[in-house]
């Protein structure tokens, strides 16, 4: 039994929207058992129906735990089942078996207070929480849960209740790197003797030696302002202290403008440069709002589109969670249904087609019909499957999206095609996911260093005065 298993091991209890949010999360405790109450397995089995994540997520669970109860008797099941981290993340090769699962197979003793009603799943769960802390006393009983209110009840009854952490990236949000990093300001100074410079198809390359590049990783922007301005872009790290630079265009300047616009402060000209970068695939752009995240994307999107011919389409997708209350369902097609939720897209396209030289208002709505029609909104429920081919995929509101959702969409991109994710993850409005584990900082974090992928935090807004001072304040 339970308390016969060594005492260097703990007993995590699982709630049931850990296993919703991360079907891998039964494989995730190391050598740690892990205990599932009956209640746990009723709210999967309603939560199975479907097309949601969620209910995907579910249906994953339901056949892992199908998979370890195959072909075993009640004797094994009440001494615990082997877990096998192995065979359900490739990444760990040779893993041996962790802990062991345990299932309700007895009706454990109802510690529950009786100020906390038992008909609730959650009371339930505490209930029986509290029955195998009292029974096993000689090991660590820890309720896990992404309920914020459920760990607030366990603690207020005496029990161990943690978070679900395995999904967090980051310990702390404010370790997530910007994309770019301020020089010393005597570098030229410093590496003046060792500095090799070059030319090569009208770029102008630097070789560093001696630097400490410890930090530096390509694609990362670099910047210093005295005593002279310089901008440029880790291409290569060679080896420790070496490292190859490439300067970057200053799409500050009206001459460099894209889709006649141009960028207000030195972190929109990273953007840009990102963006229109034809050996980057992947660019990911966080920022609050006003900071010119989605104006940016489009006007490069469109210039390599239109101009360039370097894309078919530009296809645009979003998480469909309302701010306020839900105004119910949306009629027309795929595309009219997704069209109220690109506001932000229309406001923009409302200023890049003002930009192509003026015209009068018949001819501004010709530019913003041509623009629309190059443009295909899509809905994320219907990306399995699917794959783009030289397409300018845009995925906004990208902080509301779960590390596997994100995984599901990059790997829909194939020849030709360039994905740009935006997002602030300080707005983030889906359940159980947080600034650590949203799946934009998850990708963020896992793109680092990837030569072919690119990321810029914009800090400063440029909206208005009001917009920017709100942000502040509010």
């Amino acid at each position: 039994m339970i308390s016969q298993i060594r005492e260097n091991r703990c007993l995590f209890v699982l709630d049931t929207n850990v296993l919703m949010h991360d079907p891998t999360a039964l494989f995730r405790f190391m050598e740690h058992d892990i205990y599932l109450p009956m209640i746990v397995l009723e709210e999967l089995d309603a939560g199975k129906k479907g097309q949601s994540e969620t209910a995907r997520n579910v249906r994953q669970v339901s056949r892992f735990l199908d998979e370890m109860l195959s072909d075993v008797d009640i004797g094994t099941i009440n001494e615990g089942l082997a877990i096998h981290s192995a065979i359900r993340d490739p990444d760990e090769h040779n893993a041996k078996p962790s802990g062991r699962l345990f299932l309700q197979t007895r009706e454990e003793d109802d510690e529950l207070p009786v100020r906390l009603p038992g008909s609730r799943a959650d009371n339930q769960i505490l209930g029986i929480t509290l029955g195998l802390k009292e029974r096993i006393r000689d090991r660590e009983v820890i309720l896990v849960s992404k309920d914020i209110n459920l760990r607030i009840k366990a603690t207020a009854v005496g029990l161990n209740a943690e978070d679900y952490h395995n999904d967090q990236v980051l310990d702390d949000v404010s370790l997530l790197h910007t994309g770019h990093e301020a020089l010393d300001p005597t570098f030229w100074e410093t590496h003046a003797d060792s500095l090799e410079s070059w030319q090569e198809e009208g770029q102008v390359f630097y070789r560093v030696h001696g630097a400490d590049t410890s930090e530096w990783y390509p694609n990362l922007y670099l910047h210093l302002d005295e005593p002279a301005p310089f901008t440029a872009v880790v291409r290569q790290v060679e080896n420790e202290g070496t490292a190859v630079l490439e300067s970057v265009a200053n799409y500050q300047q009206e001459r460099h403008a894209v889709w006649g616009i141009t960028a207000r402060n030195r972190e929109q000209s990273f953007a840009l440069n990102a963006l229109m970068d034809p050996d980057i695939d992947f660019v990911s752009l966080l920022g609050q709002a006003g900071t010119g995240k989605t104006l940016l994307t489009l006007a490069a999107a469109l210039t390599q589109t239109l101009e360039q011919k370097e894309f078919t389409e530009i296809v645009m997708t979003r998480v469909t969670i309302p701010v306020g209350e839900d105004i119910g369902f949306l009629p027309g097609t795929e595309e009219e249904k997704m069209t109220p939720w690109m506001g932000a897209l229309m406001d923009n396209l409302e200023v890049l087609a003002k930009t192509d030289g003026g015209g009068g208002s018949w001819e501004r709505a010709a530019t913003n019909d041509l623009l629309q029609s190059r443009i295909k909104i899509r809905s994320l429920n219907f990306m399995r499957g699917r794959t783009f081919q030289k397409k300018f995929v845009i995925i906004d509101e990208a902080q509301n999206l779960t590390a596997k959702q994100m995984r599901t969409l990059i790997t829909r991109a194939g020849p030709g095609t360039k994905m740009v994710c935006l997002g602030n993850i300080a707005q983030i409005d889906t359940p159980y996911l947080t600034e650590t584990s949203s799946g934009l900082t998850y990708v963020v974090d896992r793109f680092r260093g990837w030569p072919h992928g690119a990321h810029v935090t914009l800090t400063r807004g440029e909206r208005s005065r009001l917009a920017e001072f709100a942000a502040e304040v509010l």
